[in-house]
């Protein structure tokens, strides 16, 4: 019986995420062989890659024995049956200390789930532990390392999500991006990172910083794992203003499915690629094109695009200034000095400034209507380069932060790899609320670069 145990959860790291959850639905692998087998993974490579800002062992077996308890019972059981789950420490869990990644924070327990957080639970989630944010989900980063190799940024600030995920310490995670932090740290590690559109996933419980751009994430080892989770996730929900009323979009089962005719892409040269991208990434587009021949063209960005970044940061800067003014008040010196400089820049931003930023957001996503009616998605680099080495910034989110200003749904894949053999990722983002779309356009380009790779070996 010991040997058997051994054997299936041995088999956990190499599961797809839906091979493993209709094993845990069958009763095949039982929940608490799944936690026990990424206890010892993490218990391995936890002090090396530093992914967690709370973990219980304890907590988390007895949560798996409740799984169990309940399909061995009879009654239904979720879409995410004992799935373990991590959750960026800036969203509320019930119970479990939430400290937002700052001392200020230090030691708060939540009295109630994030939204987010309700919905994993309801569908049967395991709640793995708490995962590393930087600082208020800013820009000074945590003590966590980029597992493929610890000398280097896993980008930020979902930095814990990231991590955890690839190098297997569970097999889905949540995070949330308002500038590029889903995306980036996605791509510096080595996984697929997916940031849908504005307003699909309610934000309730989950630290503020800029409303008009926070936006809850998901990373996974597959597109059909992030389809999967954000399934759960999406939802309308009144406490969130941004909430968007739609039917649910069925991401997994259009994820899962092969488009009816070849996708169509265009290649998008961000603002500043010439000058920022990396002779690794600028090789690996023009590798792209030769892959995708006439199933791609090249779009360049009108010019009004070169002052998205500068929009994008005013309006995070003055939102952050107003809703993060109680830890100033609170405790100003124990707040970084990236975090201090970046709300008093906020401050300075007068009212009319940033009401004409507010007004950008329409006007750039007008500019793209050309472009995104000839394709199925745009395909544009998720970073400048590899993670860059060094663990005193989480790198650059300057090829991310338009897609979220204007509140489009974008997906990075780990395709690619740098000259030095770390993970870059390629990102594809689609149009506002064509999230199912989108991922079924990444499966497909994945599987297409991922049988490329493979022939030439």
């Amino acid at each position: 019986m010991a040997d058997d145990l051994t054997t299936r959860a041995s088999a956990i790291p190499g599961l797809s995420t839906l091979d493993l959850r209709d094993r845990l639905a069958s009763g095949a692998l039982r929940a608490v062989e799944v936690a026990g087998a990424l206890l010892r993974r993490i218990a391995e490579v936890e002090p090396n890659v530093q992914a967690w800002a709370w973990l219980d062992s304890d907590y988390v077996m007895a949560e798996a024995q409740r799984l169990d308890q309940l399909r061995l019972s009879g009654r239904p059981i979720g879409p995410l049956h004992g799935m373990p789950v991590g959750i960026k420490d800036v969203i509320d869990t019930r119970g479990i200390p939430t400290a937002n990644g700052t001392p200020l924070d230090a030691g708060r327990v939540p009295r109630e789930d994030a939204a987010a957080v309700e919905r994993l639970r309801a569908a049967g989630a395991l709640i793995m532990g708490k995962t590393e944010t930087a600082e208020l989900a800013f820009l000074h980063p945590p003590r966590t390392r980029n597992p493929a190799n610890p000398a280097h940024t896993p980008g930020g600030s979902s930095s814990g999500s990231a991590a955890a995920v690839a190098s297997g310490m569970v097999p889905l995670a949540v995070g949330t991006q308002t500038g590029g932090s889903v995306i980036r740290p996605a791509a510096f590690c080595g996984t697929v990172g997916f940031k849908p559109s504005f307003g699909m996933i309610s934000r309730r419980g989950v630290l503020s910083q800029s409303p008009t751009l926070d936006t809850i994430g998901v990373f996974a080892r597959d597109i059909e794992g992030a389809a999967l989770l954000c399934d759960v996730l999406f939802g309308h929900d009144p406490a969130d203003r941004a909430s968007v009323m739609m039917a649910p979009p069925r991401l997994l089962s259009t994820a899962s499915a092969p488009p009816p005719v070849r996708p169509m892409l265009a290649m998008i040269a961000p603002p500043r690629m010439d000058e920022l991208a990396s002779e690794d990434t600028k090789l690996a587009l023009d590798e792209l094109v030769d892959i995708l021949g006439e199933g791609a063209f090249g779009a360049p960005l009108p010019s009004i695009f070169d002052e998205a970044a500068t929009i994008r940061e005013r309006i995070n800067y003055a939102e952050m200034a107003k809703n993060f003014y109680s830890y100033e008040k609170r405790g100003r010196d124990q707040l970084s000095d990236e975090l201090r400089a970046a709300m008093d820049e906020g401050k300075a931003v007068p009212a009319r400034d940033y009401l004409a930023a507010l007004d950008w957001v329409d006007v750039l996503y007008a500019g793209l209507d050309e472009i995104l009616s000839r394709c199925d998605a745009l395909l544009t680099p998720a970073a400048p380069g590899a993670a860059p080495e060094g663990l005193g910034s989480t790198g650059d989110s300057i090829f991310n932060g338009l897609w979220t200003l204007l509140g489009m749904p974008a997906v990075t894949i780990p395709v690619f790899e740098a000259s030095s053999g770390l993970p870059m990722g390629l990102q594809l983002v689609g149009r506002r609320g064509d999230d199912a779309r989108l991922l079924r356009t990444a499966a497909w380009l994945m599987a297409k670069l991922t049988g490329a790779a493979e022939a030439k070996e």
